[in-house]
Formats: structure tokens, C-alpha cells, sequence
């Protein structure tokens, strides 16, 4: 079992087993969830669906530097996660529209959290960063 599987739901894993091997890393859920929030493009398209459900092409157009195949991608990731519904529209052509789920949503709170935490820290972050280069 992974180690921050063994603190119970309630209750912080305040100890990580020691070796953690490379299984458990990969079994562990929280790495996963790093990986998909971490990636470049994830968090930028939780965020617009926040607002409200967004086109395939409205997507393309709302976000410069995010290539269509890598925007096809990461739709893809965020709806196998359940973190984004796609809903297909009947037409000549046929529409897509994404949507924020509920469990998209619940991670998006947190995300707000991550972020403002980001944001009241930063100088903090710099202060450190040029205080460990200048040591290096």
C-alpha cells in the first residue's frame, strides 16, 4: 500500500514510509492528480470551464500557445479523470461542449486554494530562490 494510504481519511499522513519505493509512488492517488493539475495546460482549462461550458472551437480561440492536438489531449485526460463532461450536439457539423463536473468542480476549489497560497507567497518563494543561488 501506498504511503499516504496508510493515514486514515480524517487524518493527515503525518509519516511516509521509508524506502518509498517507485510502485508506490506510481500507485499513490495524490501523484496522478499532481501529474494531470500539473501539467501546463490542465489548470488554464479548469479554470475557463469554471466560468461556463465552452465549444471545442471556442476553447481553440480562448487559449493562445494551447495547439488544437494538445487541447484534443488534455480534454481527453480531464474527461477520462470525470473532471470534464463532453456533451455532443446533433447537426451538420456536430458540436462538442465541455462542462465542469461536480468532481471537477470540488477539485477547482482547491486549485483556488493552491493558487492563493501561490499568490501570498510569492515573495517568499523569490526571497528563497535568490537566497539558495547565490549560496550555488
Amino acid at each position: 500500500m501506498s504511503p499516504l494510504h496508510e493515514a486514515s481519511a480524517d487524518v493527515p499522513a503525518a509519516d511516509v514510509t521509508v524506502p518509498v519505493t517507485v510502485d508506490d509512488h506510481e500507485r499513490c492517488p495524490a501523484t496522478a492528480l499532481l501529474r494531470r493539475i500539473g501539467d501546463k495546460w490542465s489548470p488554464v482549462l479548469l479554470s475557463l470551464l469554471a466560468q461556463h461550458s465552452y465549444g471545442f472551437n471556442e476553447l481553440d480561440r480562448a487559449v493562445q500557445g494551447l495547439s488544437r492536438r494538445m487541447l484534443v489531449r488534455t480534454l481527453r485526460s480531464l474527461e477520462r479523470d470525470g473532471l470534464i463532461s463532453r456533451t455532443l450536439h446533433a447537426g451538420t457539423p456536430s458540436r462538442a461542449e465541455y462542462a465542469l463536473t461536480d468532481l471537477g468542480r470540488s477539485l477547482r476549489a482547491l486549485l483556488i486554494t493552491l493558487g492563493q497560497w501561490a499568490v501570498d507567497h510569492e515573495a517568499d518563494l523569490l526571497s528563497a530562490r535568490a537566497r539558495y543561488d547565490a549560496a550555488y
